[in-house]
Order: structure tokens, then C-alpha cells, then sequence
């Protein structure tokens, strides 16, 4: 009996052992679940956009204003960037891969690394055009789109499975409703990206026109520097059906891609944030309300799926000297380019230095003192040649100060009592009568009025050659000793 009471006992403790391992591994199970259920619903990180576009046609800064990035560096070949994306409804944020190639056509190769079989399905790809150039605009989406679908071609892609890449932007397109239209079943606002993903809905026929090029690929168009429309405007005559002949151009290619379409102004700041919005709805399944944009010709949106031609024939009505049928670039023509007659300088070769050292040293032994060219062996400067520059000699003659005089605003005037005890001779003279004759006028006028030019009286003017006169005498009878006292000191030192 005690032996059947401890069998028992050990296997009942056996069971609960059991029990308790299988308790833990339906929690990890739980908990693996769970893991994997919030997997689902986080922010995939393998989604990437890819940039294409001419050079100077905006991208790097375009990226640099959706990173929030205030000082882009442009770099070549094939740029990696990515920009921060966050969803505040499930406080889960994840990181959007951003390619920009660079626009020139040679490294159109590198595509392969940004773009391949794995990735294609979770490629969203971003045309960039500038208003800058408006004439060369279409050109340069055709050039862009036809280079991206090239590439696809080359790509090892499973034909069925592209299939349902092209058909499941197809469906996207049919599947678009007004913002507001939230009771709508089909509204793609109110369906997840897993069941995007699992669409096993017939596709409809689409309309005329409409993604008759379908690469299986999100695409946008995005005209940049849209504020470069009023230079155009005022320095090249473009006109609002100008304007209105390149945005129906622009929309019909965008309805063969499927693609939309945005005018943005990162100067302005017009579309940026709402081109932020519709990139992250596009790709990440985003709520999404801003309807289409068409009345700021420099602010215009066009969401996928919104468009067609009825809506573009509207803007025919104001095309009076053009045709929409017309060629593009016959209608928008490139301006001539005006090249600026510049003066080219002569290129001045200098003279070997040991050439001229030896020249001169010839010159110096033949007994020049200077450089040849003038008569007395030394070559006059510009600064000599010039009529503007006189010489020493000629200012002393016109200004009638002595040499040492010339520069030296202290010594221009002296009492005449300082003038005879320092000079001799005829210079003491006429020092000696220019201030007699300065102060003599000066006494002639205290303390009267100054009198207006030309109004001097006849006895005054003839007081003044009275006192000259008698200033000439005296200085005429005091150089008589002075010549005398100089010969006797001649004699005595004799």
C-alpha cells in the first residue's frame, strides 16, 4: 500500500510537471505571437524613393526640405539620403530610403544598385523638372522615363508576379475617391497596405490614355522653382496660356505613367509639406484629405487616379494663339542665347630676368646710367609723361613760393620782420613786398565791412601802389650795405 501511495504521488507530481512545461511553452508561443503581430503592424523599413532629374533641376534640394535639412551638400554619381517618417497613431517612426541620381545620362548604370528585382514593388519613383527651363520639360521626362524603363526591362523580374505589380496600380487608380467621400467602400483612406497587398479584385477597363505606360511603380512629377514663373512673366513675355499649354502637357504624360503631379517652391515654400504627406500615404498607407489643387498656377496638385482628359480640356479655354495638338517646343521656345562681348587682355610676356640684368650691365659698361629710348639714357614713366604732373621747377614758377616753401603750409607766411632777418637778397625783397602788401590791405579793411569784388575804391587802390612803391625804395636803399658788409667780410676772411 505505501509502495502504490509513493507511485501515485510521483506521478501526480510528474503530470503537474507536465502541465507546467506545456504553460510555458504556450506563453512563449503567446508571446511569439504577439511579436509577430506587432511586426505586422509597424512601419516597414525597406521602402525606398528613387530621384530622378536633370542637374540644377532642384532634387538635392527638394530632399534636403522633406529631411527638414537647412544646408544640402549636392554630391554626384548616386546619392543616399533618407528622410525620417513617423506615425503618431502608433507611436512607431522608421527610416525612408531616398536615391538621387545624378543627371548626368553616363551614370544611368548605377540604377542597378538602387533598383532591382527584390526592391521594385516597394519603389516609389520621383521625377524632378524645373520651371527654370519650362522649354526643355517635357524632354526631359520622356528622357527620364524611358531611361527607368529600360532598366526594368533589363531586370530578371518574374513576368507573373510584375503582372500583379501593373495591375495593382491600375486598381489604385480606379480606386480613388474624393476626400470627404469617406463611406465610399473602395476609398483607399479606409483599407490597410496589407489588404492593398492582397487585392484579388478584378481590374476594370481603365480609360483613354490613361497608363498606357505602366511600369508597375509609383510614380510622381514634381515641377520645382515654380516662383521663377513671374521672371518669366516679366523677362520673357509667357503669358497665362503659356502657362496653361505646359500644364496640360505635363498632365497627359502624367496620365500615360499613372503618375501625379506637384508644383512646389522650396523658396516659397508651396507644396512641400503637402508633397511630404502624399509620399508617406503613397507608400506607408498614410490618411490622406487634401483634394486636387488647380487654382494657383504656381501651387498646383493633381493626386494618381484624379485625372483625365475631360478635366484637361478645361484649360484649352484660354489658349487663343496656340493649339494643345501644337509641338511642344514650337509653343515654348528656348530663348537665344545673348553671349556678352568681353575684351580679352593681351597676355604681357615678361622679359627673361637674366636677359635684362645683362642688358643693362652692356649699358652700364658703355657708360649709360640708365635704360635706352630717351636721349639722355633714362626712360620716362607715365607718371613723368603726364600733363597732369608738373614738375618741381614749373610749380614753384606758377605758385611764385619758394622751393623750400612748397608743402609746408607753416612757413606760406611770415611777418616781414621775420622774412628780412632770415633772407637776403632779391628773395627778402619780394617776400618783404608780397607782405607789405598783404598787410596793407588787411589794415586798409579793419573794421569795415568786406566789400563785394570790383567795388574797391580809386584813392584806395591808390593808397596800396603808394605804400608798394614806397616798400620797393626802402628795400632798394637797404641793399646797398648788405652787398657792401658782404664784400668786407669777403676781405677780412682773405
Amino acid at each position: 500500500m505505501a509502495l502504490n501511495g509513493e507511485r501515485s504521488a510521483l506521478s501526480g507530481l510528474s503530470d503537474l510537471r507536465k502541465e507546467k512545461a506545456e504553460e510555458k511553452e504556450n506563453l512563449w508561443k503567446k508571446i511569439l505571437g504577439e511579436v509577430q503581430s506587432s511586426e505586422r503592424n509597424k512601419l516597414p523599413s525597406w521602402k525606398s524613393v528613387l530621384v530622378l532629374g536633370e542637374n540644377e533641376s532642384g532634387k538635392t534640394t527638394l530632399i534636403a526640405k522633406l529631411q527638414g535639412n537647412e544646408d544640402p551638400k549636392k554630391g554626384s554619381g548616386l546619392e543616399y539620403a533618407y528622410i525620417d517618417v513617423r506615425d503618431e497613431y502608433r507611436d512607431d517612426h522608421t527610416r525612408l530610403s531616398v536615391w538621387v541620381l545624378d543627371g548626368d545620362p553616363k551614370h544611368a548604370e548605377l540604377l542597378e544598385f538602387s533598383v532591382n528585382a527584390d526592391n521594385l514593388e516597394h519603389t516609389l519613383v520621383l521625377l524632378s523638372v524645373s520651371m527654370t527651363t519650362p522649354w526643355a520639360i517635357m524632354d526631359q521626362l520622356h528622357t527620364w522615363a524611358s531611361t527607368l524603363q529600360d532598366h526594368i526591362d533589363k531586370l530578371n523580374l518574374d513576368p507573373d508576379k510584375f503582372k500583379e505589380q501593373q495591375d495593382r496600380m491600375s486598381r489604385l487608380w480606379q480606386d480613388y475617391v474624393e476626400p470627404g467621400d469617406e463611406l465610399e467602400a473602395g476609398s483607399p483612406m479606409k483599407r490597410s497596405s496589407r489588404n492593398l497587398e492582397n487585392d484579388d479584385e478584378p481590374v476594370l477597363p481603365l480609360p483613354e490614355n490613361v497608363l498606357t505606360r505602366n511600369l508597375g511603380l509609383h510614380v510622381i512629377v514634381v515641377v520645382t522653382k515654380t516662383d521663377y514663373m513671374s521672371t518669366l512673366e516679366k523677362d520673357f513675355d509667357y503669358k497665362e496660356e503659356h502657362f496653361d499649354f505646359i500644364q496640360q502637357s505635363i498632365r497627359k504624360f502624367c496620365l500615360q505613367y499613372g503618375a501625379a503631379l506637384f508644383y512646389t517652391s522650396v523658396k516659397e515654400d508651396k507644396n512641400c509639406d503637402l508633397l511630404y504627406k502624399y509620399l508617406v500615404h503613397r507608400i506607408y498607407n498614410f490618411p490622406f484629405r487634401t483634394p486636387a489643387l488647380v487654382v494657383e498656377k504656381d501651387a498646383v496638385f493633381i493626386p494618381a487616379g484624379w485625372d483625365n482628359d475631360k478635366k484637361i480640356s478645361i484649360l484649352y479655354e484660354n489658349m487663343h494663339t496656340m493649339s494643345p495638338d501644337d509641338y511642344y517646343t514650337d509653343v515654348v521656345v528656348k530663348p537665344p542665347v545673348i553671349r556678352k562681348a568681353v575684351a580679352r587682355e593681351i597676355e604681357v610676356q615678361a622679359e627673361d630676368e637674366q636677359a635684362f640684368l645683362a642688358r643693362h650691365l652692356s649699358q652700364l659698361q658703355a657708360g649709360g646710367t640708365g635704360a635706352p629710348n630717351t636721349p639722355q639714357g633714362r626712360q620716362e614713366s607715365p607718371l613723368r609723361q603726364s600733363p597732369a604732373v608738373q614738375k618741381t621747377s614749373e610749380r614753384r614758377v606758377s605758385t611764385g613760393v619758394p622751393p623750400n616753401q612748397i608743402g609746408s603750409p607753416k612757413k606760406m607766411w611770415r611777418p616781414p620782420s621775420q622774412i628780412e632777418s632770415t633772407k637776403p637778397g632779391v628773395t627778402q625783397a619780394s617776400e618783404g613786398v608780397l607782405a607789405n602788401f598783404f598787410n596793407s590791405l588787411l589794415s586798409k579793411k579793419t573794421g569795415t565791412n568786406a566789400p563785394s569784388p570790383g567795388a574797391i575804391k580809386t584813392n584806395d587802390k591808390a593808397a596800396m601802389r603808394s605804400d608798394a612803391a614806397a616798400e620797393l625804395d626802402r628795400l632798394t636803399r637797404s641793399k646797398k650795405p648788405t652787398s657792401n658788409s658782404t664784400e668786407t667780410n669777403n676781405s677780412s676772411e682773405c
